[in-house]
């Protein structure tokens, strides 16, 4: 006589919660393949630079003329300087606030913008210049860096689950796009738009 299997349990069904933490937990050891892993790392890098969908950020300040830096035109509701200093202070909080757990961000939003309409002095304008290359080339090794987990959220306390290495760059990039736009915007309002040869 033939022994009955018993039937088999229905399994019971996971929460929303559970749902999610398999999901990302199956997406995160679906690992890319290297290859394609270095060539998402290099997009992410070209829209930071610049130069496919939105213009460079040296082409945006390129011979920008001294008198007109600290020109509001009618309309406006910042001047050339108060948009360089602000992509600048922003850049520097994205990226500190990805690599450096005691980073403090600015207060918002009055941290992120400067006072003054114009440069403080004749050197700070390229001293700003300098400093957002420099922060620029910081987050692009960092993205390029193929021992760092892009999709792993950042070491930072007040870092929530979608604050990722890649999503923290791609906001980076949005953000430097934008005012990037306004900045030629008000080079156009300002007559200095193309630059001068």
């Amino acid at each position: 006589m033939a022994t009955r299997r018993p039937p088999r349990r229905k399994p019971k069904p996971r929460s929303p919660a559970t749902a999610r933490k398999s999901a990302r937990s199956k997406a995160l050891s679906a690992r890319r393949a290297p290859g394609q892993d270095a060539s998402y790392r290099q997009r992410i890098v070209e829209l930071l630079t610049g130069g496919h969908a939105h213009v460079t950020f040296a082409d945006a300040i390129a011979n920008f003329p001294p008198e007109l830096r600290g020109q509001r035109p009618n309309g406006a509701s910042h001047t050339p300087w108060q948009v360089l200093e602000h992509m600048r202070i922003s850049q520097w909080d994205i990226l500190e606030f990805s690599r450096d757990p005691a980073h403090v961000s600015p207060k918002f939003p009055d941290g992120y913008w400067p006072v003054e309409g114009a440069p403080p002095d004749g050197r700070a304008w390229d001293r700003c210049v300098a400093r957002f290359h420099a922060d620029l080339e910081a987050r692009k090794q960092m993205v390029a860096t193929p021992k760092l987990d892009l999709h792993s959220r950042i070491r930072h306390p007040e870092a929530k689950p979608h604050h990722t290495v890649a999503r923290e760059a791609l906001v980076l990039a949005d953000h430097n796009s934008y005012h990037l736009g306004e900045m030629i915007l008000l080079r156009r309002l300002l007559g200095a738009w193309p630059p001068a040869a």
